[in-house]
């Protein structure tokens, strides 16, 4: 047969009814999927158009904190800006968790930051400058934004992963194995229909020499 079936299949009733059951199931899992893959496809872009916004603000805010940087190495120098910062405090807590869209395990960040004065952030006052202060503070507006940046476009990484595995789940029903069933129970259906006019041939047959044989026999007692 030159459409695509099922290997070592057995032409039974049996195994037509079980495949066209399975046949069944192959096409629900298809919708199924095919909605899945919308509703990922429609978050995707949904998180997408957030991405966009999200990036120019840390972009910006870090732009903005290299140039304050820049204006306190010119004025304190250096040196001393990098022993400020070996003084500075942890400012930011971060507590990671998950939410789960159409099955996908995505990450939601919960940031904890207070606005923190020169006391809080550790280093002196003596030895550092207002163009200082003003960096620090740049620096911990743009954390907020990269951490929020990260979270974002690790969910659409793990969307795009999982959009592709369910296109490629839609199409292999879709393309091989939906159609595959329906012509393994074509196939099977034609070979059952053949089989059945053998045996009614033969039946046929069958009958029709028992009949020639009884009359055979009904004409030799005839004739003793």
């Amino acid at each position: 047969m030159a459409q695509d079936i099922i290997d070592g299949i057995n032409p039974t009733r049996m195994e037509l009814l079980s495949l066209k059951n399975r046949t069944k199931l192959a096409v629900k899992g298809h919708g199924l999927l095919k909605e899945k893959r919308d509703a990922l496809i429609k978050e995707f872009f949904d998180i997408l158009d957030r991405v966009k916004g999200i990036r120019e603000n840390a972009e910006k805010s870090l732009k903005e904190a290299n140039e304050a940087l820049i204006e306190a190495q010119i004025a304190m120098g250096d040196l001393a800006v990098r022993k400020a910062s070996l003084s500075v405090k942890e400012s930011i807590d971060v507590d990671i968790t998950s939410r789960s869209v159409m099955g996908v395990n995505v990450p939601v960040t919960n940031i904890q930051m207070e606005e923190r004065s020169i006391v809080d952030r550790g280093y002196g006052f003596s030895d550092t400058t207002i163009q200082l202060d003003e960096a620090a503070k740049k620096f911990e507006e743009s954390l907020k934004y990269l951490i929020e940046l990260g979270e974002v476009e690790k969910t659409i990484f793990l969307l795009a992963e999982e959009i592709e595995s369910t296109k490629r789940r839609v199409n292999a029903l879709e393309h091989i194995m939906i159609p595959r069933f329906q012509n393994t129970e074509k196939y099977i259906d034609m070979r059952l229909q053949e089989m059945e006019r053998e045996n009614f041939v033969r039946l046929k047959m069958i009958r029709s020499t028992i009949e020639k044989n009884e009359k055979a026999q009904a004409a030799k007692e005839a004739a003793e």
